[in-house]
């Protein structure tokens, strides 16, 4: 139904940023914020990436740069629309990598001391953004800031609930119980994760399908709190059409994100860094 409800604003705004020239988006009196977009994407969504990056250019307060992670095999096949967006602020880069984890781990390798946001492929984001993001972050520059939390929750047997029951915050509120969720961007600030979240072989062994999950680890294991942003800007348009491949569907329906977060929390004790004070 929501869906439904946003079918002729979707097609208002995609129609706008595919015909509007890039020169008139990327204006030389915008400010530019010392932040780093990241983020990936699937070859069923490639034809409408365009509109993404599109409406990243369209923000209030340009990022340093846009980077846009894809497989290797993609490198002969993006769209000429996609392509000719390149730029001194838009760059596509490859990765050996077939997971979504990709949007964060090669960013965060090559520019360690930078302030990442991640994005998911399939939105139309709204021009306040980054600069509602950014500002959240002068106010808490050693948290990881996200516009949509879960929090983490436990049974009255000390056992974590299912993923789905997290999405219902209730107090009280724990810091390290908040899991940011990607599909409205998060802020990473430099330093913020631990160095175990370059080890593929882990990450593709307890969370191939769920990057927010690896990423919330990391956080816990390296003492950085999460928070739900005080000012979050109007939620993002979906792409009509750009959904119907979705991660989340698959880890949420089939209990997929379950399984992978008992594997994450034994494997690093989780929850005892969770619980204390």
């Amino acid at each position: 139904m929501k869906l439904v409800k946003e079918l002729p604003k979707s097609i208002l705004f995609s129609l706008f940023l595919h015909f509007v020239p890039t020169r008139f988006l990327i204006s030389s009196k915008k400010e530019k914020l010392p932040v780093t977009v990241s983020l990936t994407s699937i070859p069923s969504r490639l034809n409408s990436l365009h509109i993404v990056i599109k409406s990243l250019f369209n923000q209030s307060h340009l990022p340093l740069k846009i980077i846009l992670w894809l497989h290797e095999d993609l490198k002969t096949k993006l769209p000429k629309r996609l392509e000719k967006l390149q730029s001194n602020l838009f760059e596509i880069k490859y990765s050996h990598l077939t997971c979504s984890h990709r949007k964060l781990i090669h960013t965060l390798k090559e520019h360690q001391e930078a302030i990442i946001i991640t994005c998911d492929d399939d939105l139309i984001y709204r021009g306040n953004l980054l600069i509602n993001l950014y500002t959240e972050y002068l106010k808490f520059p050693n948290e990881i800031t996200a516009n949509t939390t879960y929090q983490i929750k436990f049974d009255n047997k000390n056992g974590y609930l299912p993923y789905n029951a997290w999405k219902f915050k209730a107090p009280p509120f724990n810091p390290k119980a908040q899991i940011p969720v990607g599909a409205w961007c998060i802020l990473y600030p430099p330093n913020s994760l631990s160095n175990k979240v370059f080890n593929e072989d882990l990450f593709l062994k307890l969370t191939p399908k769920a990057d927010d999950l690896w990423f919330k680890a990391m956080a816990l294991l390296n003492g950085t709190n999460s928070r739900q942003s005080e000012n979050p800007p109007k939620e993002p348009i979906p792409i009509i059409g750009s959904q119907k491949v979705a991660l989340k569907k698959d880890n949420i329906s089939k209990n997929k994100n379950d399984k992978q977060w008992a594997a994450l929390s034994k494997h690093f004790n989780l929850d005892k860094l969770i619980k204390e004070n």
